[in-house]
């Protein structure tokens, strides 16, 4: 009687040992998926946050250029200048462009696209221009057939972004500025994988370029620990290709604890969480690498 008593209280305590775990587990899974969605937001607010900073700029360019435009319009410069003179028709011709072009940068800044109406209105070409920390780079053109159907005729957009795809997956027949928001993303995201990779190669000359697709969704890179002169290969994976920064880390040597030891974990997250030339920047002055 007295051992299958005991039993079921060893049976009883198994089971709630179990449950224990199970609420554990539970716990840290709602942990790590609290924190990428903390960090999701993060990264939406830094983009809103820069965002708002261009059209800040953009405003005080226009509000700078509205005040030029007044002085240039005042009647005592009216009287001084005689209407009918060629000298007067350049000068506000010279102050309309000169507004128009500002205009145009103000609405490219708020995230506008640069359009031309083609073939008597059948179709538009848009302008992309990309750009990564405040330093624009390529621009890529995009011909759009609006009759008898939205269709995709000519670009010059690299083979792989999948423009079919997107316009599919985003419905460019009823939201056109979706589909461009989109193909923009891919851009710069591909724009800013493609600068990052050249400031490694200029800025790290000791860090040495392994391996790097044209897409630059895959980065090897070979670092050097000073003092043991151990190598380590890291690989960046960049699988969200909507995005500068990588979706794994991976760290090989010789040395099989050094990849598991904590400030390696430190380095695998600072890797993931920062551009990889100023993540480099920061283990050298950490005397990481070499």
């Amino acid at each position: 009687m007295e051992r299958t008593a005991a039993k079921g209280v060893l049976s009883h305590l198994c089971l709630l040992e179990v449950q224990a775990r199970s609420r554990r587990n539970q716990t840290q899974q709602q942990q790590q998926s609290r924190v990428k969605e903390l960090k999701a937001q993060l990264e939406a607010l830094i983009v809103r946050k820069e965002r708002l900073k261009a059209e800040i700029q953009a405003h005080k360019e226009l509000q700078k250029l509205r005040l030029s435009m007044d002085k240039q319009n005042a009647p005592e410069e009216d009287e001084n200048m005689d209407d009918d003179s060629e000298n007067s028709t350049l000068l506000r011709t010279m102050a309309r462009h000169t507004q128009l072009k500002d205009l145009l940068y103000a609405h490219h800044l708020i995230g506008g696209y640069d359009i031309i109406r083609i073939r008597q209105g059948k179709g538009v070409c848009v302008s992309i221009t990309t750009a990564y920390e405040a330093i624009y780079l390529d621009t890529y053109n995009l011909e759009i057939n609006l009759k008898p159907k939205v269709r995709i005729n000519r670009h010059n957009i690299p083979p792989f972004i999948p423009l079919n795809v997107l316009a599919e997956q985003t419905n460019v027949e009823r939201d056109i500025n979706g589909f461009l928001d989109t193909v923009t993303q891919h851009l710069n995201a591909f724009a800013g994988r493609k600068q990052q990779l050249k400031l490694v190669k200029e800025q790290h000359k000791s860090v040495e370029v392994m391996e790097s697709n044209v897409l630059c969704s895959i980065l090897v890179l070979l670092f050097t620990v000073p003092r043991e002169k151990t190598a380590v290969l890291c690989t960046l994976e960049y699988n969200d290709h909507t995005r500068c920064l990588p979706t794994r880390v991976l760290f090989e040597s010789e040395d099989k604890q050094l990849p598991d030891s904590p400030q390696w974990k430190k380095n695998c997250n600072l890797l993931m969480e920062t551009p990889v030339h100023r993540a480099l920047l920061i283990m050298r002055k950490a005397g990481n690498i070499v």
